[in-house]
């Protein structure tokens, strides 16, 4: 039974394009299905989360996170705090499963670089992106472009990291224009479990990949809150324990700490604070799903022991320079000579009203690039030039 602040779907507000209701799934369950089913959610498998996917090789594996398995594991986390509080599980993985759909190739880099080659036609952001693609891009049914989402998937996707204020990305403008999503006041607490959730996943799993890279050793994260505690402990109760098997006990005691953390916090400020229904949530003055001031020190202190020697390690700079080129080679081509796209893609950049238009279609299309396709369509136009 869900608690009175959770958001019920008897009382969604619906979807822009009315349609009857499912015989066996709740709304939020039917967004949930859309989302998995879309082609967007299919392209994460070959996204970067951290590495690039050719490099599996240089870093001694090829299974580390895609922007899928991340996905995948925030949805898991997502419904676990979720269903501990008494809130409604499936809007919570619902906004899991479509934070990251309009992350470009190449992760948070091509994201940085697709914002440069855009900012004199309305920027980028990949929050917005991923609304412009539920919205519009995918393109599947016939009575609607975009999934059809309910208005609380759709607020979830814009507010999830909190109330959106100042200038609006004109991908979000455009939504916000036909569906008011009250940017100004927080998201629902399912949304603020997802936010909360992605960094508990992100957190976890690139320790797990960073030591497998070797940028760093179990040694060294010894010195680091949390987890230094969490291989002491794995040292006093199985002493002697195998390599492999003692880094997965630490990080899956850094993971229960962090998802044990926000879940006593929210329950301490819900018994507090009482809310009531839903919309009391989102009219509080700040976020009601967060980490403790403590943990959230202690997170502080990992994320940049990870930006030190994971994200900005010496060996991922070089990528980052790498696929920053190919990016910049691809969009002022495309831009310039639309022709080179799909006969599809082209069609609809040429006629585009002015250069600000056909730069936005050219985004649709290197942003919903996989890195693989990417490195491809670069190797094509550019190889040999």
């Amino acid at each position: 039974m869900n608690a009175p602040y959770a958001c019920h779907p008897d009382a969604s507000r619906g979807r822009l394009h009315p349609e009857r209701m499912s015989t066996f799934r709740s709304p939020w369950q039917r967004d949930r299905d859309r989302i998995i089913h879309s082609s967007a959610f299919r392209r994460l498998k070959h996204k970067t989360q951290v590495f690039v996917e050719h490099d599996g090789e240089a870093y001694r594996g090829d299974y580390f996170r895609t922007r899928l398995t991340h996905t995948v594991e925030v949805a898991q986390v997502a419904r676990t705090i979720a269903g501990a509080l008494g809130l409604n599980t499936d809007l919570a993985e619902t906004v899991a499963l479509a934070h990251d759909l309009g992350h470009p190739p190449f992760g948070h880099t091509g994201e940085d670089a697709l914002a440069a080659l855009m900012e004199p036609y309305g920027g980028f952001d990949h929050n917005a992106q991923a609304l412009r693609i539920v919205t519009r891009l995918e393109r599947h049914y016939a009575d609607f472009d975009g999934l059809n989402l309910t208005w609380e998937a759709l607020e979830g996707i814009a507010k999830h990291n909190g109330p959106v204020t100042g200038p609006l990305a004109y991908a979000l403008a455009e939504v916000n224009a036909d569906w008011d999503l009250e940017l100004h006041t927080n998201a629902s607490a399912e949304a603020q479990v997802a936010a909360v959730a992605d960094d508990v996943a992100y957190n976890h799993h690139d320790l797990h990949d960073g030591l497998r890279a070797e940028l760093f050793t179990e040694d060294e994260l010894a010195e680091l809150p949390v987890v230094g505690p969490a291989f002491a402990e794995v040292d006093r109760l199985y002493p002697g324990l195998d390599p492999t098997r003692r880094r997965y006990e630490a990080l899956r005691r850094v993971f229960g700490t962090m998802v044990e953390d926000v879940i006593a916090v929210a329950q301490n400020r819900l018994a507090g604070l009482q809310p009531q229904s839903a919309q009391d949530i989102r009219n509080m003055d700040g976020p009601i799903i967060r980490f403790s001031k403590p943990l959230y020190q202690n997170i502080k202190a990992i994320k940049s022991f990870l930006f030190t020697r994971m994200y900005r390690a010496p060996s991922v700079v070089v990528e980052r320079g790498n696929v920053t080129a190919m990016l910049n080679d691809l969009f002022p081509l495309f831009l310039h000579d639309p022709g080179q796209m799909p006969d599809h893609w082209s069609s609809i950049a040429r006629e585009a009203g002015d250069e600000t238009q056909c730069a936005r279609v050219v985004l649709d299309y290197v942003a919903g690039m996989t890195d693989r396709f990417a490195i491809a369509e670069h190797q094509r136009l550019f190889n040999g030039r």
